[in-house]
């Protein structure tokens, strides 16, 4: 793990490390990024209790451990970087979390039809590429999203993503990054 690493920020597994993939291929998270995120998505779900939550981009896997850290059901991960993938899977190990962890080998863009909407999505794309609202948009269509779902999307804080079908109702800049959450266009 790098100097001053990552960690899991609350929950369960409040401090424990992370280990954060080999190479420039990622940029994980940074903890305040993460702690403002949950911050922002604590004030408007109340729990991540038995939520079903979708980590895509999921570099270290930092933000959907995150998520069941704080009392989440299960994780399904989307990583195509080989590195961020042993990362993902090393860090997992660690918590011992694999009954609660889905660990795909893939592309955002690649997933197929969902059983049933997830509850928290939660995407970390490449900066300026344009690679979330283009996932977003697909996984939309796919099922991906109900009602219910809320999206966060980490852009650069130069960015502003033109979403199709979703409504991006607050978002916070954080250092370099910009936090979106959205929901579905009408959504209550």
């Amino acid at each position: 793990m790098r100097p001053g690493g990552l960690r899991i920020v609350a929950g369960e597994w409040r401090g424990r490390p992370l280990r954060a993939p080999q190479g420039d291929a990622t940029r994980p998270t940074a903890d305040r990024t993460r702690e403002t995120l949950f911050s922002m998505l604590a004030s408007r779900l109340g729990s991540f209790e038995r939520l079903e939550v979708a980590d895509l981009f999921a570099g270290s896997g930092a933000l959907g451990l995150e998520a069941l850290s704080r009392g989440a059901a299960k994780c399904i991960f989307v990583e195509q970087d080989a590195a961020a993938i042993r990362a993902i899977r090393t860090n997992i190990a660690a918590l011992r979390a694999a009954d609660r962890c889905d660990v795909r080998a893939s592309s955002a863009l690649a997933l197929g039809p969902a059983k049933q909407p997830v509850d928290l999505m939660l995407l970390d794309p490449p900066y300026h590429t344009g690679a979330g609202a283009v996932a977003l948009d697909k996984l939309r269509r796919l099922g991906w999203i109900g009602d219910a779902t809320w999206i966060s999307l980490e852009t650069a804080a130069d960015e502003t993503p033109m979403l199709k079908g979703l409504d991006i109702v607050a978002t916070r800049k954080v250092g370099k990054a910009m936090i979106h959450l959205a929901r579905l266009a009408g959504a209550a």
